[in-house]
């Protein structure tokens, strides 16, 4: 098991890029034990150091864990920085948590009170930073945090978004060990530029790939911590943004389930909104070859907001970039899931209120073309938050300005909805948009109401004519298909008896919505008011 550990311990070491820091000396204590000495008062410098270097071992164990070692208010202010170094060692120990016996919990115990003596020193004490004490940090977080992550379960078609996450065993560590890396990379005592020399890519990410862990509170820290060293480090500002690019790359085209999408979009929000203007061509090939395509993710309701505030600030930003994700958007339209248009809905309104009408003007005939596509969905939901799109100002006013562009467009939509639509509510909020329209322009209204039905008309028409061009040829058909002794009897049965096609006898010219004129509305509500 002590081999195990130590040849664990060694790979952890390859952190450091000045690998002779790590070079540890150990000598057998003169004692013959592996408790700390503490010297005398009459003892000179040197005898204190040789003391302290004997009592240091390059490795630990979890025996060595429940040995007694003072606490840091307890040590003198010359031994404690050693005392920190052989305490981060021991704190890389890692214990294995479905290990239920009671010298194990004893050990998890005694770990757990060291961490939080750790995270309270390099706190409230300004005397702690060196060289190789933050050497020895960082190789003690990544034993502790950077671990092969759980096989994830595959999701079941029954399974619901609702269902808890499964939490990890070791957090009650973990935890510490985060709380000790967000203060020590947040700590006014350790110089930036010293520790760009130690905390590298591979750092970095490693961390990255921790953000697929199943644990939301571990994510949360990552997040903040991650966050952080962002905003320290200007030199890795871009290495960190194409290592976020790289893992929705792999979620976006080669169809990999991760659980961080939204951390790492809460990160990328605070990153966009510190863009400087004009955005640069990397910053726009970002949003159109990662932002955008995330909305075609099965997964988008787990992350939905935090993409909804990352597009929305690239288009406060730079305004003309709407008309182009507006079009993405429409070209990854959900067909088949509602849950997913009831979002994009939400997400198109958020964008339009930050459009200016010229800018809508130019991509108006797509967009209204797929609402109207979701006013007479069946599905009530889709349909009602479609026809609430004119709940909102921006819209409304581009209607009221551009009526005799919109109407066309809608009226289809709207005329199904009358004469076909189960729900009610559908029917009252489809009310309320001809009502509109009607007091908008009544004379427009009746012009679209006729082209519609002219326009309808010609294509039973045209419908017909085809139909009855293919059964003339059915005719002959049908008059050499007994003469033909090798065609099968199905076959034959098939080309006498066959039906007149049922969606045929159904055409009909729609009938004008009933719904009462200008003049009519007015004479209703003074009769109303005349009653009461």
């Amino acid at each position: 098991m002590q081999g195990m550990f130590v040849k664990a311990k060694k790979k952890l070491s390859n952190w450091n890029a000045n690998q002779g820091v790590h070079q540890r000396k150990t000598k057998k204590p003169a004692t013959g034990s592996n408790q700390m000495i503490l010297p005398d008062s009459g003892q000179n410098e040197d005898t204190l150091e040789q003391s302290e270097q004997m009592d240091l071992k390059a490795f630990y164990t979890k025996d060595d864990l429940m040995e007694p070692l003072p606490q840091f208010r307890e040590t003198n202010p010359e031994e404690r920085q050693m005392l920190l170094i052989k305490k981060l060692r021991m704190c890389s120990v890692v214990f294995d948590f479905k290990n239920k016996t009671a010298r194990s919990n004893l050990g998890k115990e005694i770990k757990r009170q060291m961490l939080l003596e750790m995270v309270d020193f390099i706190t409230t004490d300004t005397t702690w930073f060196s060289e190789e004490a933050t050497v020895e940090m960082l190789d003690m977080v990544a034993s502790n945090i950077f671990r092969p992550l759980p096989p994830k379960r595959q999701k079941q078609p029954w399974d619901t978004d609702e269902e808890e996450p499964k939490l990890d065993d070791a957090w009650p560590h973990l935890q510490i060990v985060y709380e000790f890396l967000l203060r020590f990379v947040i700590s006014t005592e350790v110089d930036t530029k010293f520790l760009k020399k130690h905390i590298k890519g591979k750092f970095i990410v490693s961390m990255l790939d921790l953000f697929d862990t199943n644990d939301p509170r571990e994510r949360d820290y990552l997040k903040t911590i991650l966050h952080r060293i962002y905003g320290r480090f200007m030199s890795m500002r871009s290495f960190i943004r194409r290592a976020i690019n790289h893992i929705f790359f792999k979620v976006i085209y080669r169809d990999v389930r991760h659980n961080g999408i939204a951390e790492l979009l809460e990160i990328l929000g605070s990153i966009i909104n510190g863009f400087a203007l004009p955005l640069k061509t990397e910053h726009k090939q970002f949003l159109r070859n990662v932002l955008v395509p995330l909305h075609k993710l099965p997964t988008l309701a787990s992350f939905h907001q935090q993409l909804t505030i990352c597009v929305t600030q690239f288009i406060e930003k730079d305004s003309s970039l709407s008309g182009p994700v507006v079009l993405t958007f429409l070209h990854f339209w959900p067909r088949t899931s509602s849950s997913k248009e009831v979002i994009f809905l939400n997400e198109i309104e958020e964008i339009l209120e930050l459009c200016t009408t010229e800018q809508i003007l130019k991509i108006h005939e797509p967009l209204f073309r797929a609402i109207a596509k979701s006013v007479q969905s069946q599905h009530f939901q889709v349909a009602e938050r479609a026809l609430f799109l004119w709940n909102n100002d921006i819209i409304a006013g581009f209607t009221h300005d551009y009526r005799d562009k919109v109407l066309p467009l809608l009226y289809p939509a709207l005329h199904e909805n009358n004469k076909h639509h189960w729900n009610a509510a559908v029917h009252s909020l489809t009310f309320n948009i001809v009502k509109m329209f009607l007091e908008l322009d009544q004379v427009l209204f009746k012009s679209v109401c006729e082209d519609f039905q002219n326009q309808f008309s010609e294509d039973a028409n045209l419908k017909e004519k085809r139909f009855y061009k293919w059964e003339k040829i059915r005719e002959l058909a049908r008059a050499k298909a007994t003469s033909q002794p090798n065609l099968e009897e199905h076959i034959k049965l098939q080309i006498l008896e066959r039906p007149f096609p049922a969606e045929l006898k159904k055409v009909e010219t729609p009938v004008q919505m009933e719904y009462p004129t200008i003049e009519e509305h007015i004479e209703q509500n003074d009769q109303k008011g005349s009653m009461e």
